[in-house]
């Protein structure tokens, strides 16, 4: 056995390394993806609104508002919380994404089925949203911040597939909805790690 594997196979070998660097090379990396993320979902919510046709490329367009059961946007206290909770928050929005994701890709499919960019583009999203919220976690978990807890499956994708089925129109604003919410959600969890990157904002 050589010396390398050696100090592999014992525990000991490495107890003067401190964890640090470790914990701080996966802060940067979880937020280098949050950051290469916001860019993609900006893009997402571009090329949705542009296969969705009038009025919704329309100039000084506001589509109404329709809530998204089990995720809203982040809240205005958000920025008042400590740096874990707020990561606590960004977490269970990122788990509540994917199978809204899901929803509104299955939605353009029927509706958009030649739009195969935008199909994949969502297909990415829900993919992305999942890895970025257990990178998240995986932050937490290395700070010690207590887990979130299992977060029930809430009748999210029961009720996002009953606002598409509601008619093409509430279909596409749900889905414009969503795509918003990732949008946020992403951005928002880029900000807060932030706050933890060596040199970021304090």
């Amino acid at each position: 056995m050589s010396q390398r594997e050696g100090s592999l196979e014992d525990p000991q070998a490495d107890s003067s390394i401190s964890p640090l660097p470790h914990l701080e090379a996966k802060i940067h990396q979880t937020h280098s993806l949050a950051r290469l993320l916001t860019k993609y979902a900006e893009q997402l919510l571009q090329e949705y609104v542009q296969h969705q046709g009038d009025p919704f490329g329309l100039p000084g367009f506001s589509p109404p508002w329709l809530p998204v059961a089990g995720l809203s946007a982040p809240a205005p206290g958000h920025a008042g919380l400590t740096t874990p909770e707020r990561l606590q928050l960004d977490a269970g929005a990122l788990a509540a994404l994917p199978p809204l994701l899901d929803v509104v890709r299955r939605g353009q499919a029927e509706l958009n089925p030649r739009a195969l960019r935008l199909l994949r583009r969502l297909e990415d999203a829900a993919r992305q949203a999942r890895a970025l919220g257990a990178a998240v976690e995986a932050v937490l978990a290395a700070l010690g911040a207590e887990p979130r807890g299992p977060r029930p499956e809430p009748a999210t994708a029961a009720a996002a597939t009953a606002s598409t089925a509601a008619g093409v129109f509430p279909a596409k604003v749900l889905g414009l909805r969503v795509c918003g919410l990732y949008r946020e959600w992403v951005s928002r969890t880029e900000a807060d790690l932030s706050q933890l990157v060596p040199g970021g904002p304090a």
